[in-house]
C-alpha cells in the first residue's frame, strides 16, 4: 500500500501541476472560455487511464498458471522500465516542461484548433496516467490485495489537494526538493519489482534458477509479518531470494546509479554548451 500511495501521490501530483499550468496559461492569456474544452481533455485523460490499470488487472485475474506469471513478471519489467524512464526524463525535462506546455497550447489556439487544446491536456495527463496504470497493476499483482487499490486512491486523493493548495493558495511546495526524495524511493520500489517479475518468469521456467535460496531469513524475518510486508513494499524485501533475483536487484541499482544518470548528466551538460554557445 506504501509504494503504491507514493507512486499514485507522485504521478497524480505531476498530472495535477501539469493541469495547474495549463489553466494558469489559459487564464494568463484571457482566453478563460477554453478552460472547458480542456477540462474535457484531463477528463478523458483520466478515465482512459483507470480503465487501463483495470483492463490490466482484469487480463491477470483471467489468466492461470504459467500464462498469469509470465504475464504478471512481464507487467512488473514494463512498469520497472517506464517507471525508471519516467524519473530520469523529468530530471533532464523538468526545466523546460513549463514553457514546452505553454508553446503548444500557444500554438493550438493560434490555429484557432480548440480541440488541439484538449489533445494537449489529454496526452499530458495520461501519459502520467499509463505509468500509474502499468505500476498500480504491476502491485496489485505482487501483492494480491486490497490494500493496493486503497494505498492508490489515497495517494490520488493526497496529489489532488496538494496540487489544489499549491496553485490556488500561498502554499509553495520545494517541488525540486519533493521530486528528489520521491524519485529514491520509487528506484527502490522498482528494484523489488523488478526482482519480484524474475521471481514470476523463474517460475514459469522461463529464466534459469541457478541457487534457488542463496539465503532465508523467514525464522528472523517472515514477508507475511508486518515489518515483513512493510519492508517488501519499501525495498523489495524477499526472506529467500534466488540468485538471479539478487543479481537483478543489484543490476538495476548499478544501471540506475551509475548509467542512466551519467547519461543523463552528460545530456545536461551538453544542452549547457549549446546554450552557451548560442
Amino acid at each position: 500500500m506504501i509504494a503504491t500511495a507514493l507512486i499514485t501521490f507522485r504521478e497524480g501530483l505531476e498530472a495535477a501541476l501539469i493541469v495547474g499550468i495549463l489553466v494558469g496559461y489559459i487564464r494568463k492569456t484571457g482566453r478563460s472560455r477554453y478552460e472547458r474544452i480542456l477540462w474535457l481533455g484531463v477528463t478523458v485523460a483520466v478515465a482512459a487511464s483507470a480503465v487501463l490499470a483495470v483492463a490490466l488487472r482484469a487480463v491477470g485475474l483471467e489468466l492461470e498458471g504459467r500464462a498469469e506469471e509470465v504475464f504478471e513478471g512481464l507487467t512488473m519489467f514494463a512498469a520497472t522500465g517506464v517507471l525508471t524512464w519516467m524519473i530520469f526524463w523529468m530530471r533532464y525535462h523538468a526545466r523546460e516542461v513549463k514553457v514546452s506546455l505553454e508553446r503548444e497550447v500557444e500554438r493550438a489556439l493560434s490555429r484557432g484548433q480548440k480541440w488541439g487544446l484538449a489533445s494537449v491536456a489529454f496526452i499530458a495527463v495520461f501519459r502520467e496516467g499509463v505509468e500509474t496504470a502499468l505500476f498500480v497493476a504491476a502491485a496489485a499483482f505482487a501483492s494480491r490485495g486490497a490494500p493496493t487499490l486503497v494505498g492508490a486512491l489515497l495517494g490520488l486523493v493526497g496529489s489532488a489537494l496538494a496540487g489544489y493548495l499549491v496553485y490556488t493558495s500561498t502554499a509553495r511546495l520545494n517541488l525540486r526538493t519533493f521530486f528528489n526524495v520521491t524519485s529514491a524511493l520509487l528506484l527502490l520500489f522498482a528494484a523489488g519489482l523488478l526482482a519480484h517479475g524474475v521471481h514470476e518468469l523463474q517460475e514459469a521456467a522461463l529464466f534459469p534458477t541457478f541457487i534457488e535460496h542463496v539465503w532465508d531469513t523467514t525464522a528472523f524475518l517472515d514477508e507475511t509479518s508486518t515489518l515483513g510486508q512493510l519492508m517488501n513494499a519499501l525495498v523489495g524485501y524477499n526472506a529467500n531470494p534466488s540468485l538471479l533475483e539478487v543479481l537483478t536487484y543489484w543490476a538495476y541499482w548499478g544501471l540506475a546509479i551509475f548509467g542512466v544518470r551519467r547519461w543523463v548528466d552528460q545530456r545536461v551538460a551538453g544542452a549547457r554548451s549549446q546554450s552557451m554557445a548560442s
